[in-house]
C-alpha cells in the first residue's frame, strides 16, 4: 500500500475504474450471449437482440475497453449469424 496521499487516492481511482469497466464489458458478453442463444432457439425479438448486442459492442469500443478491429469483427459475425 502506497504511503504518499497522492498515490492513495490513485490506487482508490484505478480499483473504481477498473470495475466500471469490467462490469461493462461483462454487461457486453451477456448480450451477445443473449442474442445468440436466441438466435439458436429460434425466437421472434432477435432483432431487438442484435440491436442491443451491437450497441453494446460500439460503448465497449468507444470507451477503449475493446480495440475498435475486435468490435468489427464482432458485429460482422452477429450480423451474419442474423441473417441466417
Amino acid at each position: 500500500m502506497p504511503n504518499i496521499k497522492s498515490a492513495i487516492k490513485r490506487v482508490r481511482t484505478n480499483e473504481k475504474a477498473n470495475a466500471q469497466n469490467t462490469s461493462q464489458i461483462s454487461a457486453m458478453r451477456t448480450t451477445i450471449k443473449q442474442f445468440e442463444a436466441a438466435q439458436a432457439a429460434g425466437a421472434e425479438n432477435t432483432e431487438a437482440l442484435y440491436r442491443d448486442a451491437v450497441r453494446s459492442i460500439d460503448m465497449a469500443a468507444s470507451k477503449g475497453l475493446i480495440h475498435a478491429n475486435k468490435a468489427g469483427r464482432d458485429k460482422a459475425r452477429l450480423t451474419k449469424l442474423l441473417a441466417k
